[in-house]
């Protein structure tokens, strides 16, 4: 398999990135293939649980970014590679690994993919999804309850004391590396049809 289409796709949590991507997915089906950057945090297999719950998952040093700049370069000239899997119950990496074989297209996800210039280098397509931080916190109040398990207190209290500021200090600066800025992410249809058609374009070259 020769070279694929590398697309990132960031913004802060919440943002809307996730309905996005199944847009994109609903729209080219079998030719993508999604990886996630939260799947990339490091293990912390020698800290409690109570321990993991104070750490800053919203800083770029959470993340295992050698790996997943080997992964993407692989992924890239067509080689699968087995990518990690994180447990939010637990918050931890995961024992389990994931065989992701390279499609079409590949499409990288997360808050602070842009925010390392090495990561930025890799990607064909750079899209950050921007959505009011109220409309943000709110859809990341409900995820983290309903899917995660999380108790509402802490869901606020973690936004005020990293995701906030982590956003204003590395995730909104890193949306001027994106080639296009998408407000409402899924739900904006005329950037999604241009997405559609870059993605068309860039897979006929």
């Amino acid at each position: 398999m020769g070279e694929v289409l590398v697309i990132g796709i960031a913004g802060g949590s919440g943002s809307g990135k996730t309905t996005l991507i199944e847009r994109i997915v609903s729209e080219f089906g079998q030719d993508i293939t999604v990886v996630s950057h939260d799947d990339y945090y490091y293990a912390h297999d020698d800290l409690t649980f109570e321990q993991r719950k104070k750490l800053n998952y919203d800083h770029p040093d959470a993340f295992d970014n050698d790996l997943l700049y080997d992964h993407l370069t692989r992924l890239r000239s067509g080689q699968a590679v087995e990518c990690p899997v994180y447990d939010f119950i637990e918050r931890n990496r995961s024992k389990e690994t994931r065989l992701v074989v390279p499609d079409k297209v590949v499409i990288v996800e997360g808050i602070l993919i842009f925010a390392e210039k090495r990561l930025c280098d890799l990607m064909d397509v750079k899209i950050f999804v921007e959505t009011d931080a109220d409309e943000r916190i709110m859809r990341r109040i409900l995820r983290d309850v309903d899917e995660r398990g999380r108790d509402l207190h802490e869901v606020v209290e973690q936004y005020r004391t990293t995701v906030k500021p982590m956003h204003e200090q590395f995730v909104q600066p890193s949306r001027r590396n994106a080639d296009l800025v998408v407000l409402d992410g899924g739900k904006n249809s005329v950037a999604l049809n241009m997405i559609f058609e870059q993605i068309r374009h860039q897979m006929s070259i």
